[in-house]
């Protein structure tokens, strides 16, 4: 492997602009496929086989219009106003009659006009009467109807005290599915008739766009990668370059993923992972490249050329291993079974991949085109210094502490994030409610109204879809009735209402609203109720029962995630452990590696729960929005995490074990590897943490609580796990690290990751000035 990306190198580095040209043809063609196929991303959260995922296919074959997503607007009149009042209730009246006008949206009215005209005999309107009469009045702060010429308006409530109007209506298309700008428009056709009564209009979180997925926060997190950079290799020449890497995978990358979601259905975090992914991968796969290259024309005289080949035979083998575990790792999500974390997986699967071949390729190109000047004179000036003055590194100072000072390192090391990892023991799993974005977000502002005006249950109705046994019998009032009175009676439950039958009148649906809000364990127990009482409906009243709606899909994604998760990571695991075993030829270093990888995500995970879920110490960073955590969050953060953690992994111990290869002592490998690789993996993971931390300030609350749970576990892994846990582990067992039975080691391949077979095949050449030497003589 050393041997032949040698080759490639020196390929690279000699013709450069072919290279170019080729990445270039390969982004001009991504861009041509955007130009002939419109990015279609998706929001929605479906994972086939759950029940709330199989109602809502039945809902979409049997009562289409019933199908399509939630729409969700409040109303709220000034301080001591009234929406009702004289002068607001034909501004109020004039904005749902803009809404029911505007495309996409089902019209309520039409639905009830021509139930109207049938006369009192109505099956829809004996069933509604029946309904209503058995559900009798809600509990806690009782809607009223708006009214317009005595009769009430469709899908419009008014709270007791006048205040606020809630109106629910649907689209004819999820909400994923509406061409852009459909929310927005509506949004402003409203506010054009509610503004003249000076309502604000306030949009739910239920009808979500696509979120913004490069915000002010993720510039500053390249922003500060770029200084890092400079600070690291000491010139603008050399630090451009990885930017230029990671730019053309993300371009590539996250541009192919967009092109193809006119033919695959992708989410749209699918994109923000890939994103941040070939943002932070690209960069540091590059600076490992770079930095030995600098450090083979510093300290072993070579020129940029045989220098630039030599490092993608060596650091690009390790990049490529490297890259190869993440690779892995995001690819073993397909064993969940679930498609949308299998799509995710494999774009960003496919974005790493592009960062390794890019770092091969692209990089020693960009290389053949900066020649000397990425060494420039004032950095030879500063390696002179200091090896004129043998004065030890920072590195070389830690790891000669670390050695001392072996057991309080430990102790620390797997203390702290045992600490961090404790709240994830009350991790609660959920997807996003307006509760979680931030306060000056309309988002969170119509929530709140909602819950002081209706109750926090009409944050998150519940639909309830009826139909007969047999699927062909017609439901009669009684019997929709008699359902009603039951799901009243259920705990938890606070309102019940009559939302629609289709023609044949076999199936209907029916608004249920809880006591609690959408993420609150009091709605997932009334669900489960609810799914319990099915049996008993089907035997006494004739009727089977299913729940759906936004909340009720939200608690099956989290449940089935949860039991996903166990399974996932023993699979990780076990390719840790097998990974590790192949490129270390040790026992001992994959199971230090894998442990030190469990307390890493177990703090992230904890570390989420308590600042998200908890609130602890969102002041910090200027937030205020409690949520549960992200049900899709703990898989991905594994994945991502296992793969970035090896990485370091990699780079760390590979230069530890190349010193020992070459005669170091035990102790004298593991300050030598630290030595040799520890100014690098802090300036990958500073970068990495700076990208993953700009995402925190979206205000997308999966997004932002990715892009936290990212962060900090780069920082614990890399700081706290391979920095401190793992050399203070090999300080403590010596030779015992390298250990591995002879039989074993006969059956595993040489992966030759620190390159010795390339300088046995390839032997180094003199150095530039000993060259220069032997041609005078």
């Amino acid at each position: 492997m050393s041997v032949l990306l040698y080759r490639i190198g020196r390929f690279a580095y000699g013709r450069p602009w072919r290279v170019i040209a080729a990445w270039a043809a390969a982004v001009c063609a991504v861009v041509a496929l955007l130009v002939a196929n419109p990015v279609k991303l998706s929001n929605e959260v479906r994972i086939d086989g759950t029940p709330a995922q199989r109602v809502i296919d039945d809902l979409a074959t049997s009562l289409p219009e019933a199908s399509g997503g939630q729409g969700m607007l409040v109303f709220r009149a000034p301080d001591g106003g009234r929406v009702d009042g004289a002068g607001s209730r034909a501004a109020l009246v004039a904005a749902v009659d803009a809404v029911y006008r505007h495309d996409h949206v089902v019209d309520a009215r039409k639905v009830l006009a021509g139930e109207l005209a049938k006369g009192p005999k109505s099956p829809l309107t004996q069933a509604q009467a029946a309904v209503a009469q058995a559900a009798g009045q809600p509990t806690g702060k009782a809607p009223v109807p708006l009214l317009e010429a005595g009769r009430p308006v469709p899908g419009v409530v008014v709270s007791a005290d006048g205040s606020t109007a809630l109106m629910q209506f649907q689209f004819d298309e999820q909400t994923y599915e509406l061409p852009a700008g459909t929310v927005d428009s509506l949004v402003r056709a409203a506010e054009q008739h509610a503004g003249k009564a000076h309502l604000d209009v306030l949009p739910s979180a239920v009808m979500m766009e696509m979120p913004e997925i490069i915000g002010a926060g993720e510039v500053v997190g390249v922003g500060v990668a770029a200084v890092v950079l400079l600070i690291t290799l000491g010139s603008v020449v050399a630090a451009g370059l990885p930017l230029v890497v990671a730019a053309t995978g993300v371009a590539v990358g996250v541009g192919g993923t967009f092109a193809l979601s006119s033919v695959f259905e992708i989410h749209s975090l699918t994109a923000v992972l890939a994103l941040m992914l070939g943002l932070a991968v690209g960069i540091d796969y590059a600076l490992f490249v770079i930095s030995r290259q600098r450090r083979l024309m510093l300290d072993g005289g070579l020129d940029a050329h045989e220098a630039a080949a030599r490092a993608i035979g060596t650091a690009g083998s390790a990049v490529f291993f490297a890259g190869s575990t993440v690779v892995i790792a995001l690819a073993g999500l397909l064993v969940v079974g679930i498609t949308l974390l299998s799509t995710m997986a494999l774009a960003a699967a496919a974005t790493i991949a592009l960062a390794v071949l890019l770092a091969l390729t692209l990089l020693p190109a960009l290389l053949g085109l900066v020649e000397e000047r990425i060494c420039p004179a004032r950095a030879r000036r500063a390696a002179q210094r200091r090896a004129t003055a043998a004065a030890p590194t920072r590195a070389t100072a830690w790891g000669a502490g670390l050695v001392r000072h072996k057991y309080p390192a430990l102790a620390a090391a797997f203390l702290v994030p045992l600490v961090l990892a404790l709240p994830a023991a009350g991790m609660k799993l959920g997807l996003p409610s307006g509760a979680g974005y931030n306060p000056d977000t309309v988002q969170r502002q119509s929530y709140e109204a909602v819950g002081r005006a209706f109750g926090p249950g009409y944050n998150g109705p519940l639909m309830v879809v009826a139909r007969s046994t047999d699927g062909e019998r017609p439901l009669t009032p009684q019997a929709l009735a008699a359902v009603a009175a039951d799901l009243k009676g259920t705990k938890g439950a606070t309102a019940v209402s009559l939302a629609g039958m289709n023609a044949s009148g076999t199936m209907a649906v029916l608004g249920l609203v809880p006591d609690d809000g959408p993420n609150d364990d009091g709605t997932k127990d009334l669900v489960g109720s609810v799914r319990a009482k099915s049996a008993a409906m089907s035997a006494t009243h004739g009727v089977t029962t299913g729940v759906t709606g936004f909340t009720a899909l939200a608690i099956d994604v989290s449940d089935r995630l949860a039991d996903a998760l166990p399974v996932y990571l023993a699979t990780v695991l076990g390719l840790s452990l097998l990974v590790l075993l192949l490129v270390f030829r040790s026992v001992v270093i994959p199971v230090m590696a894998t442990v030190g990888f469990l307390l890493s995500i177990a703090a992230a995970l904890g570390a989420t729960t308590a600042f998200f879920q908890w609130g602890w110490l969102q002041s910090l960073l200027g937030l205020d929005a409690t949520a549960p955590v992200m049900s899709l969050l703990p898989i991905i953060v594994t994945g991502v995490l296992y793969g970035l953690a090896m990485d370091y992994q990699m780079f760390l111990v590979t230069s530890m074990r190349e010193a020992r290869v070459h005669g170091a002592g035990p102790l004298d490998a593991t300050v030598s590897g630290l030595t040799r690789a520890g100014a690098v993996v802090v300036a990958a993971a500073t970068i990495m943490v700076s990208v993953f931390a700009g995402f925190v300030f979206n205000a997308q609350p999966m997004i932002k609580q990715l892009g936290f749970a990212l962060a900090l576990g780069i920082l614990l892994d890399a700081f706290v796990i391979r920095m401190t846990f793992i050399p203070a582990t090999m300080a403590l067992v010596k030779d015992k690290a390298w250990w591995i039975p002879r039989w074993l080691d006969r059956l595993l391949p040489d992966l030759d990751v620190e390159g010795d077979k390339l300088a046995q095949k390839i032997p180094l050449p003199l150095p530039a000035e000993q060259r220069r030497h032997a041609t005078v003589r």
